[in-house]
């Protein structure tokens, strides 16, 4: 199954609200998309405080990604890359 990097933009959320994001995530997941499967996420904050997460998913397709989105709401998707491939630093050892 493909897997694809999520780029969302959050509205604002204070830090009690963005932890029940991963909850309402996975309850919409489960819910309505069994075929998503969210790996991780990455939550950062840029240089004018806007909150974004990089998250990882396996999905079928990206417009699945983009209705679990719709559904899961306050926030945008910036971008959804398909990812090619997973490297480490242990792939290439000295």
């Amino acid at each position: 199954m493909p897997r694809y990097l999520v780029e969302r933009v959050w509205d604002d959320l204070d830090e009690e609200q963005m932890k029940g994001v991963g909850f309402r995530s996975n309850r919409v997941k489960a819910e309505n998309f069994p075929a998503i499967t969210w790996e991780h996420s990455h939550v950062v904050t840029d240089d004018a405080g806007t909150i974004k997460s990089f998250c990882i998913y396996d999905a079928p397709n990206p417009e699945m990604i983009r209705e679990h989105s719709v559904l899961l709401g306050d926030h945008h998707i910036d971008h959804i890359y398909e990812i090619g491939g997973d490297i480490t630093p242990g792939d290439f050892p000295i």
